[in-house]
C-alpha cells in the first residue's frame, strides 16, 4: 500500500451508510466495502482489502471506517 492511500474516514461518522460507502469506494476503489448493521456477526480476521462500515439503527455510520 502506498503512503498516500487513505486508510480511515473519521469524517464519515454520522453520515448515511450509502453515502459513506460511495465515498470510500471513490477514495479506495481497490477495497471491498462492507456495510454492517448493529449486532452483525463478524469474523475476527484482518483484511487489508476490506473496509467495514458499522451503522446504527438509523443507517448512519456509527464509528470510523478503517481499512482492515
Amino acid at each position: 500500500m502506498s503512503q498516500n492511500q487513505k486508510t480511515s474516514w473519521p469524517e464519515l461518522v454520522g453520515v448515511l451508510a450509502t453515502l459513506a460507502a460511495t465515498q470510500i469506494s471513490r477514495d479506495r476503489p481497490d477495497v471491498a466495502v462492507e456495510v454492517l448493521p448493529p449486532g452483525a456477526l463478524l469474523t475476527p480476521d484482518v483484511n487489508d482489502k476490506r473496509v467495514r462500515v458499522f451503522i446504527d439503527n438509523n443507517g448512519l455510520v456509527a464509528k470510523t471506517p478503517v481499512v482492515g
